[in-house]
Order: C-alpha cells, then structure tokens, then sequence
C-alpha cells in the first residue's frame, strides 16, 4: 500500500504533488473512499466534524480535492454487511481518505471491520490519513495521545509503519504540542517517531519513507 500520512490534509503545492505522483494520475480521474469514523471518537467529537470532512467543509483539505468521485466508508457499519461487498467498494477506490478525530477509536473499528487485516493487501491503492488517521497506521500513539481508551487498554496502534506520529506541531489551535512536548513523548516510545507540523506529510511507498514539508518537522531517533 502506498500511505501519504498527513497533518492537515493536503495543505500545500508539496504534499499534493506527493498525492498525484502516488495516485499515478491526476486526481480528476481518481475515485476516493472518505472514512469518518475516527472523528466520533475523540473527547471532543460530535456529529459536526464528520459532516464537515465528508461535505468537504473541514479545513483539512481531503474530499474537495477535486476527485472524480466520492464515496463514504463508514467502519462502524462494515460488520453488518456482507464482506465480498464492502470489499469489493475498496478495492475499486484509488484512495482511502482517512479522517482525524482519535487514532485508537478508529483502531479499534478498523480491527472490528476487518479493514485492518485488508489494507496490507491493497498494493495500488493509496493511503491518506489526517493527523488520527495517520497515527492509526503507527506502532504506538504515546500515552500523550490516549483519549478513547480500548478495553485492553495501552496505546497500541496497527503497526504498519514502524515509526510513531506526534502531530499538530506548533499549532495555534493545539498550543501544548512544542516541541519540547514531542521531545518528551518520542523518550517514552520504543522506536523512531516524527513531529510534523500543518505543512508536513510523510510519504511511504515500497521505496522508503520521504518527508514532504513546506513547514516544520523532526525526527526522533529510538533512545539509547
């Protein structure tokens, strides 16, 4: 699977090049799937922000891209349906757009869908997750990033990246995320993690990890 995984969205001329050279095409001619579902689940999640990432009207640019359709894939139904159909609505789409909200609720219900155990095998399709849609695919969140808390507990994510997340570097609207903060949550981690900022994506393919930026990131090296 080809993963854009991203702050903000597609905020910038850098990040939306790293989409098109990812998707193969322009991204007119691309079909997307939008999953909403992490934005129920955070502490302050309510029926508005997942209208406004779906509609389009979120200021994280993902589904006003200009596509040549999309879809909703809400994980929340998927259990109900038949999987041959669901499935087959995946592997159809150009592009899983992945919405932010909590990283570990929206764990959870990739696991319960069985999307989880599918998106390995999407070799051609691309992954673009928003701030809790791209911690999803880490190893861990940090205790830091723990809101919605599994029954199992610990801050475990799905691991398909083998590097861990802090987002909103430096935000305005999330003024305790410095990087004195990220320092502090990347020693509690077991393996290598970034801070990005708004302006900064990180692109991984079969190839390697790349840092798509036109702001302010950093990478954090395992302790010891």
């Amino acid at each position: 699977m080809k993963l854009l995984l991203t702050d903000s969205g597609v905020t910038n001329g850098s990040i939306r090049a790293a989409l098109v050279d990812l998707l193969g095409k322009p991204i007119a001619d691309a079909d997307a799937l939008c999953i909403p579902t992490a934005g129920y689940g955070g502490p302050d999640g309510d029926p508005g922000g997942p209208w406004r990432f779906i509609s389009g009207r979120s200021p994280s640019p993902m589904t006003e891209l200009g596509w040549k359709s999309v879809g909703v894939l809400e994980l929340t139904a998927l259990p109900g349906l038949d999987r041959e159909r669901w499935v087959s609505w995946v592997r159809d789409a150009d592009v899983l757009l992945v919405n932010g909200g909590d990283a570990l609720y929206l764990c959870h219900w990739m696991r319960e869908s069985g999307l989880a155990d599918l998106l390995p095998t999407l070799r051609d399709t691309v992954y673009v997750g928003l701030s809790a849609g791209s911690m999803a695919l880490t190893p861990r969140v940090g205790d830091l990033f723990v809101g919605w808390e599994p029954s199992a507990g610990g801050d475990t994510a799905l691991g398909l990246v083998d590097f861990s997340l802090f987002p909103h570097l430096d935000s305005a609207d999330c003024p305790e995320n410095t990087m004195a903060a990220a320092e502090r949550w990347a020693a509690g981690l077991a393996g290598p993690a970034y801070a990005i900022d708004a302006q900064t994506a990180i692109k991984v393919t079969d190839t390697g990890v790349e840092v798509v930026s036109e702001g302010n990131w950093r990478r954090f090296e395992v302790a010891g």
